[in-house]
């Protein structure tokens, strides 16, 4: 008998600046050295044991990027199977002030962009239903 595998918890931020009226939103592109490189994705990362999904999303931001974020709600929460892991992706929307700068240490690319303007099938297969998503809400 096989045990059903369980999903890792990874956290995505849907970003905006502060105060911007176009609500144009952050996309990273993934580095040359990443899985999934050259895909575009909205930041985030793996929660680790003892971290609310929250603190998880507040750390990956700032380590990734060097931007401290302000969480929002809850966008929505999708499993996707890669071929070697069973990812469950919970997307937040955050703000950052409209005068931070982000610095780039894992991707290789970013761009503001508003929800007309994200291709789909540029960003990884886990985050596309989101666009979706966000275009229902705005």
């Amino acid at each position: 008998m096989t045990r059903k595998q369980e999903p890792v918890l990874v956290v995505a931020a849907v970003i905006q600046r502060d105060g911007d009226p176009t609500g144009r939103i952050l996309v990273v592109r993934r580095g040359p050295d990443q899985s999934g490189a050259g895909f575009w994705e909205f930041p985030g990362g793996k929660v680790e044991p003892a971290e609310s999904p929250e603190q998880a999303l507040i750390r990956e931001i700032q380590e990734e990027l060097a931007l401290t974020i302000r969480v929002k709600d809850l966008v929505g929460e999708e499993d996707y199977a890669y071929p070697t892991k069973l990812i469950r992706l919970r997307v937040y929307r955050a703000l950052v002030r409209g005068d931070e700068e982000l610095q780039l240490s894992e991707h290789d690319a970013f761009k503001w962009q508003t929800l007309d303007e994200i291709q789909v099938e540029e960003l990884s297969a886990a985050d596309r239903p989101f666009v979706a998503r966000l275009r229902h809400l705005s």
